[in-house]
């Protein structure tokens, strides 16, 4: 939010809808969080949201975007801004994105903020008086503008849900661009997204996606769609060019997006619920997501998730303060989304 003094300089209305608009995200994260059963409470008694006596995740969540869609449907987003997810019909890409649980940790690692290569940066919005184009503002990062625009025409993802995913992604230089070269160097984790060597590699060969077309052109599918050993290397230097990463960002999300809402959870909402949950899915792999909401990363593999993100020392000091493995990569995660995945932060 913007400071007293600037609030004060503002026109009435304006201030008011300052005002309105930090308060809904703050109502916001705070359903998100009990949806997840990490709200204020701390009674031991209270029992998780998924169980028989409690609301169910997609009614928590559908508080957030105060509508009565049918469940099973898309939603419009509250957000009020002019992005495809108030058109029920967009020009999405085809075809499942695949399970990146598998054995990974979805598209990227680690926390960017203590552990990429270049140096981070701890704010979350553009600088005052950033470049905006259209309904995005992106701050240093305006050159990218255009990419988003297509990202949200082909899948119906807001392009500041898919702004605030990047950037809690990629690593930042002094001025706060983001860092085309990021690199994890815990894991195979590149590019803007982040992306795993593996989860890189089935996007391109799922059918719909727009790495799927590009590796498809150059001939680097063979006859089952899969990609040849001696392309790869080609694939995945391609995770650096900030094109090919946005626009896998945003075929990713739409993906474990649709994956979530056909098992029941309703996160079409608004802008910030949705890219709360593409991040997790993002961040996790759709497999360690749906453990996570429901509450179920075993302690061993929630422990391993978490020294790649803070490091080993750092883990089991949260560990042994939080008593338990899955309870304090849960925390941290919670925490870092409140923080980061901010998509009013990129609306003009």
């Amino acid at each position: 939010m913007i400071g007293p003094s600037q609030l004060a300089a503002l026109s009435p209305q304006k201030r008011a809808q300052v005002i309105y608009a930090e308060a809904q995200s703050q109502l916001s994260t705070r359903l998100w969080r009990a949806a997840l059963g990490d709200g204020d409470s701390k009674d031991a008694n209270e029992t998780s949201p998924f169980s028989p006596n409690n609301m169910k995740m997609d009614s928590l969540l559908g508080l957030l975007g105060g509508g009565s869609e049918i469940a099973g449907a898309q939603g419009h987003c509250a957000c009020h801004c002019p992005c495809s997810c108030h058109n029920p019909t967009s020009a999405g890409a085809t075809g499942a994105t695949p399970d990146t649980g598998r054995g990974t940790t979805g598209a990227g690692t680690m926390d960017p903020e203590e552990s990429r290569t270049a140096t981070p940066v701890a704010a979350v919005s553009p600088p005052a008086g950033a470049a905006s184009t259209g309904g995005l503002q992106l701050g240093p990062n305006a050159r990218y503008a255009a990419t988003f625009a297509t990202a949200e025409a082909r899948t119906g993802i807001p392009a500041t849900a898919l702004a605030a995913i990047v950037d809690a992604e990629a690593a930042k230089t002094g001025d706060g661009s983001w860092n085309t070269h990021s690199r994890n160097p815990r894991s195979s984790a590149a590019g803007l997204g982040q992306f795993l060597s593996g989860t890189w590699q089935d996007l391109a060969q799922t059918q719909g996606t727009w790495l799927n077309a590009y590796a498809a052109e150059r001939g680097w599918l063979d006859g089952r769609g899969r990609v040849q050993t001696g392309n790869r290397a080609e694939l995945l230097a391609l995770r650096y060019d900030p094109k090919a990463s946005i626009l896998g960002v945003a075929d990713l999300a739409k993906g474990n997006l649709d994956r979530l809402e056909k098992a029941g959870v309703r996160v079409r909402t608004d802008a910030e619920t949705l890219a709360k949950a593409a991040y997790l899915g993002h961040h996790l792999g759709l497999g360690d997501a749906k453990k996570f909401l429901s509450g179920g990363i075993e302690a061993g593999r929630a422990r391993m998730l978490l020294s790649a993100q803070i490091g080993s020392s750092a883990a089991e000091q949260r560990i042994a303060s939080a008593g338990d493995a899955t309870q304090a990569h849960r925390q941290w995660l919670l925490g870092f989304i409140d923080r980061r995945i901010r998509p009013e932060a990129f609306a003009a």
